[in-house]
């Protein structure tokens, strides 16, 4: 399966942004194996950044994680105020611990706005972005998370495959 839509200026997008490498990532904040590849993700960011487009896409599965819109509306609300990676790991630092408190706390220790905040947890435009982000991870074949994509194929494995991929190339 191949990725729709391709990575456009909706999206958040960390290290190279001309990189020849593209990697994208569906994930859910409540998910455990999201939690496992997070710190994975975040060496292979240190290490390779530089050689390396990242991108994250909300994939909440509602039904099995409470939490899990939630935390994307939350982290889609920081990116208001120009903080969606920083709320991103602050969430899956604290992934044994989600809470609506947690994401106002959270939102405090980020140094956020609270009231635009909590005002933006409301906002169409921030619950649109979570779920066309959903939408184009079902156009995408995902059906599951972490889902990855590289250079927009479907890449068949975990974050540690994705590593040793990378490092091979």
């Amino acid at each position: 399966m191949s990725l729709k839509p391709r990575v456009n200026d909706k999206d958040h997008i960390q290290g190279n942004g001309s990189a020849d490498v593209t990697i994208v990532e569906y994930g859910d904040y409540q998910c455990p194996h999201c939690g496992a590849a997070h710190p994975i993700l975040k060496k292979m960011m240190a290490e390779l950044g530089s050689q390396i487009r990242f991108v994250f896409r909300n994939f909440p599965l509602s039904e099995m994680h409470e939490y899990a819109r939630p935390a994307a509306l939350a982290a889609e609300a920081a990116a208001e105020q120009g903080k969606f990676w920083e709320m991103h790991d602050a969430i899956y630092e604290n992934q044994s611990s989600l809470s609506t408190r947690l994401f106002m706390d959270l939102a405090e220790r980020l140094g956020l706005d609270v009231d635009n905040f909590k005002s933006a947890l409301q906002d169409q435009s921030v619950d649109e972005k979570v779920e066309g982000d959903f939408e184009s991870g079902m156009m995408s074949g995902v059906n599951g998370t972490p889902t990855f994509f590289v250079n927009g194929e479907k890449f068949d494995g975990g974050a540690e495959d994705l590593v040793r991929m990378l490092h091979e190339n």
